[in-house]
């Protein structure tokens, strides 16, 4: 008998429309396909010490705003875990800090990952998704460096299958 072709899904969320998209396509693959998921979101620590060092930011706010982003993080992966849960699933959640896209790669290549979901969607309002934007606008090198297959998430519908599944 063959293998599946994914076993362990891992899931780079950061509080976005599409990657909250890619967090229930990979609870219904679970729930359908009897997977493991890990979920976790970056705080962009990387995109903090740049600003910092071109002096857009001082050191004090840079110290608040990655503050202020960890415990968003919490709390969305908090929401992740909800979202399992009412579709009777377990996943595994992580908040991690670095640069987005070698985290994401590191993350899924400690998890074992058969598989990476990614939102598919460029968030639009720069300033409300400083850290939202960084998944969306590095896919490309997500999905260039990944050791494992890639899916960006942009089915249609996505909240009323998750709600009928």
């Amino acid at each position: 008998m063959i293998k599946s072709l994914f076993e362990r899904i891992f899931v780079a969320y950061n509080g976005s429309k599409s990657s909250q998209n890619a967090v229930m396509y990979a609870i219904l693959m679970a729930k359908l396909y009897k997977c493991q998921v890990k979920v976790s979101y970056i705080v962009d620590v990387e995109a903090i010490k740049k600003l910092s060092l071109t002096k857009f930011i001082v050191t004090d706010e840079a110290e608040e705003i990655k503050s202020q982003l960890m415990l968003d993080g919490e709390r969305k992966l908090r929401y992740a875990q909800e979202l399992a849960k009412s579709k009777g699933i377990t996943l595994e959640t992580q908040l991690r800090y670095g640069s987005v896209w070698s985290e994401i790669i590191m993350a899924a290549d400690e998890f074992k990952a058969s598989l990476i979901l990614l939102g598919g969607a460029l968030e639009t309002n720069y300033f409300a998704s400083l850290n939202k934007s960084s998944i969306s606008n590095q896919n490309s090198e997500i999905i260039g460096s990944a050791h494992c297959s890639v899916i960006v998430v942009k089915q249609p519908y996505l909240e009323q299958l998750f709600k009928m599944a």
